[in-house]
């Protein structure tokens, strides 16, 4: 089975001290994610297709799914990813969880970085702790 050798979802979850309207607000737009992830130009439609600035240059991304104040999801870059934000509200705080998946198997290049998936998935997995406490303190101001 190939499958067995594929990465796993990177998923980081962090609880911020704020109502799940107000985290929304901060995930859902163009302005709110250019203030804890990267510059962008998102809309929030579905089918919308958008550039995150990354450090290798634009990449290209799809808006998959929305379902405010709860989940929305895009493709990110030309490599099979995609990336979820998750909301869930929990009496006045918000349990924010980032998921980062569409990995293929750990040997197999990543052409924008010309290293492994398995390298360029730890590299991110610490990138995204660090961008979701940026979201928290963002967030809570």
């Amino acid at each position: 089975m190939r499958d067995q050798n594929r990465i796993r979802d990177i998923e980081q979850k962090v609880i911020i001290e704020a109502p799940i309207q107000k985290v929304w607000d901060k995930v859902a737009n163009a302005e709110g994610i250019a203030a804890w992830f990267m510059p962008n130009d998102f809309k929030a439609e579905v089918g919308y297709e958008f550039h995150l600035q990354s450090p290798f240059g634009p990449s290209p991304c799809r808006v998959l799914e929305i379902d405010e104040p709860h989940k929305l999801s895009f493709s990110w870059d030309t490599d099979g990813w995609f990336v979820s934000f998750l909301l869930k509200d929990l009496d006045g705080k918000t349990e924010f969880t980032l998921i980062h998946g569409g990995w293929k198997e750990e040997n197999e290049i990543v052409p924008k970085a010309g290293e492994q998936a398995s390298v360029i998935r730890d590299r991110m997995n610490q990138g995204w702790i660090g961008i979701t406490g940026k979201l928290k303190k963002v967030v809570e101001g």
